[in-house]
């Protein structure tokens, strides 16, 4: 699908084949000297073929393209190896672009599955997640040519001006686009319409819940005319939004101090006192991957409640496990 939102600025639908995210929003911003290009699609032919339908439909070429990348996983980052040109700039968050660039070692990988393993997460599920894991499959194959971007850096497209905003949470180098003079933000996955972003695990994050509120709190300050997201439709009320956001994570907080009533529990035994918008009956059923993403989040939650002084954790053998820190809450 191709849909002109302002002169000169595009969205294109990539598919996301067997994805719950079904498309990802590209963005393409002309002018008459370079193309920008806001994410991509995930490294796999379906999303190629119709990444590179879009240079004919919108009259624009590959060889003037240059890519912003909001943040590094595969199906925003995915084709940058196969489409980016000799004369291409590849901007991309300074942090994320380092990390993208250490995940050609596979240590990184083993690094996460044991401490996975820690958080309760059993071995042979651990190993069959991490091979299905879309940074994996389909991430890009080569990237040596990303510039990175620091917050506050400034593009400059034509018509349109945009400042880097450095909103991490979701990855730890997400950077949102903003243009003062028409009050668009470009958002990644920081805010999505209808679907919650995936607030994870990440080792180089001490509270990555702390730091998405943050990130929120921060674009909430904007004056916002559109968002335009990474996923699902464009909107207009990005405060109302960031609202439900902000409710959404403490009832996921509150589900899991609820679950630690009743004793101890490792993360992966969290994940089945919480409610998830998945179709499957039960926590048994979830794929593996689908758990990998749960405990992920759960992780997340719990460091943010550590971080409060509302639980601690204990190593139990070589299990991390979380308690109660407040007698009050076992009432």
């Amino acid at each position: 699908m191709y849909e002109e939102i302002l002169p000169d600025l595009f969205r294109v639908e990539i598919p996301l084949p067997g994805s719950p995210l079904k498309a990802l929003n590209s963005y393409f911003v002309k002018s008459r000297g370079r193309l920008l290009i806001i994410d991509t699609g995930m490294n796999r032919e379906e999303c190629k073929h119709e990444m590179l339908a879009s240079f004919d439909v919108l009259d624009v070429q590959l060889t003037k393209a240059d890519f912003f990348i909001t943040h590094l996983h595969a199906d925003h980052v995915g084709l940058i190896g196969s489409i980016s040109t000799g004369t291409s700039r590849v901007y991309m968050g300074a942090i994320d672009a380092l990390i993208l660039k250490n995940r050609i070692n596979d240590s990184r990988w083993l690094s996460l599955s044991r401490h996975y393993e820690m958080h309760g997460f059993p071995e042979k599920e651990v190993e069959e997640a991490v091979k299905n894991l879309p940074g994996r499959r389909y991430g890009p194959r080569e990237h040596d040519n990303i510039s990175g971007i620091a917050d506050g850096d400034i593009l400059d497209f034509g018509d349109y001006r945009f400042y880097c905003i450095h909103t991490p949470g979701h990855t730890p180098g997400h950077v949102c686009l903003y243009e003062p003079s028409k009050g668009l933000l470009f958002c990644g996955d920081l805010i999505l319409s209808g679907i919650t972003p995936n607030i994870s695990y990440w080792p180089e994050m001490e509270n990555p819940l702390n730091d998405y509120l943050s990130s929120l709190d921060r674009i909430s300050s904007l004056k916002v005319n559109l968002v335009l997201p990474g996923h699902r439709e464009v909107f207009t009320d990005h405060i109302k939004r960031i609202t439900e956001l902000r409710q959404h994570h403490q009832s996921r907080l509150d589900e899991i101090l609820t679950s630690l009533k009743d004793g101890d529990k490792s993360a992966y035994q969290i994940g089945q006192y919480v409610k998830w918008d998945i179709d499957y009956d039960s926590w048994e059923q979830f794929p593996p991957l689908q758990k990998w993403f749960a405990v992920g989040e759960i992780v997340a939650h719990l460091m943010y409640l550590e971080s409060n002084g509302s639980i601690y954790k204990r190593m139990e053998g070589q299990k991390i496990m979380f308690s109660l820190l407040d007698p009050k809450l076992n009432a």
